[in-house]
């Protein structure tokens, strides 16, 4: 059988768990697991994630430093096969005429793309395999190394720590309301680093599971590129392609769930009727409009909902969803270069509040605020935004995680501030841990 399975032939039924499939994965230097969490999250417009696995790279994509040439160069070598992957933040340098100079603690690639051996799919209680030979699979993966055995823990972390203090923090706050007050932005997602400088993971996937039944997420994922490892609990979608629909959908507002369910309904409605909240989603949206019209048939871009609220198990969360349709022609490259870097992680207007995201944050963002997902060999995809993320460079030694939030004129230093620490809790939580 052929590493790709041809589009046309019906999936293969598999006679294995899911989680024994997830078991023999470790040992590949490729792998990436999308995880939807289908009884712990909300139902969402155009669903979650699929359950997928891919394991094995009949063929990578390495870049450091990505341009705009190597990008137009890669759109025929991405039609017609799986590929799976990260994307970058600052690919956005390939795009317009800005860099990324901050410090690079993580030293990871702008892009990472894998085309995997093996694909397979949870579906319900069953599990099919989309491309390679499932024999040929579990042959090969007796002959790599599993998931360590006995009490080793999961992690052996060193101190974890902030780049920026509160007082930095607000300080730099007040200077982006200063910005937005002289008129150079509306709105700028700001962010921080949290950093572990002597970090062992023994078992990286391990770890991923505690995050992930601590803070399940419609977009969680895990992912092993080589040195590299990605622990995603992200509650947010990029950009879904399904046939001729592309679909994008910002968060922007958050409040943390109540006490009681009465209590909790409380936040949740005042989340709701927030001025500041609908305000800074409001913006992202025309942002995400004037983005999707780039690529799509002129007239059809369509936002089909408008402030939804999703209730998570830690925080409620604000998601519009905004539409277009595509010209057969469009290409996931096609799709990507109209919108990225996404607007909910940047600002209004874009560029400016990009350049401005470089002079007041410290840190290089890396694969944060990047996305991760995957391409069909019949051209749909689903990519997630990497927040709630951990990254760790095995290389390296080197952990680290990022959060932010959006800042506009009206916004509380004190309160961004613990917007922060609330998203990053669950994160600094399962660290904590292995300290």
């Amino acid at each position: 059988m052929s590493n790709i399975r041809d589009a046309s032939i019906e999936p293969l039924l598999c006679n294995y768990a899911w989680q024994d499939l997830l078991q023999a994965a470790h040992g590949f230097g490729y792998s990436l697991c999308t995880f939807p969490n289908e009884t712990e999250t909300p139902a969402y417009p155009h669903g979650r994630f699929r359950a997928l696995l891919a394991v094995g790279a009949v063929e990578t994509i390495l870049i450091e430093r990505v341009s705009a040439g190597q990008l137009h160069d890669l759109k025929s070598r991405l039609a017609g096969a799986w590929w799976f992957g990260v994307v970058a933040y600052d690919v956005k340098n390939a795009f317009e005429r800005l860099h990324s100079h901050n410090e690079d603690f993580l030293s990871l690639p702008d892009l990472c793309l894998f085309r995997p051996q093996w694909v397979f799919e949870r579906r319900g209680d069953k599990v099919y395999c989309l491309s390679g030979d499932p024999e040929a699979f579990w042959s090969q993966s007796a002959r790599q190394h599993s998931l360590p055995a006995g009490d080793m823990p999961p992690a052996k972390v060193g101190r974890i720590y902030s780049t920026v203090s509160r007082q930095d923090y607000e300080r730099t706050v007040e200077a982006i309301r200063e910005e937005i007050r002289n008129g150079e932005i509306y709105e700028m997602n700001y962010c921080i680093e949290f950093r572990a400088e002597d970090a062992r993971l023994h078992a990286p996937f391990k770890l991923f599971e505690t995050l992930n039944q601590r803070s399940p997420m419609p977009f969680a994922a895990f992912a092993r590129l080589g040195d590299y490892y990605v622990l995603s609990a992200s509650p947010e979608r990029y950009m879904k392609r399904q046939g001729s629909r592309l679909i994008s959908q910002p968060i922007k507002g958050t409040a943390p769930r109540g006490n009681t369910p009465q209590e909790d309904e409380q936040v949740r409605c005042r989340l709701l009727q927030s001025e500041k909240e609908r305000a800074e989603n409001m913006m992202i949206v025309d942002l995400v409009r004037n983005d999707l019209a780039r690529v799509g048939i002129l007239g059809t871009v369509e936002v089909e909902e408008l402030f939804g609220i999703y209730t998570f198990r830690r925080l409620h969360q604000m998601v519009s969803t905004i539409g277009v349709e595509l010209p057969p022609e469009a290409s996931f490259l096609d799709c990507l270069t109209a919108t990225f870097p996404m607007g909910s992680m940047t600002g209004a207007p874009k560029i400016r509040a990009m350049e401005l995201i470089e002079q007041y944050e410290t840190q290089k963002r890396g694969w944060y605020s990047g996305a991760l997902g995957y391409i069909t060999p019949q051209g749909d995809f689903d990519w997630n935004v990497l927040i709630r993320t951990i990254f760790y460079n095995a290389r390296l030694q080197r952990l680290s995680f990022q959060v932010g939030s959006a800042i506009t004129y009206d916004a509380s230093p004190a309160q961004e501030w613990a917007e922060c620490l609330l998203k990053a809790r669950a994160m600094h939580e399962v660290l904590q841990a292995y300290v």
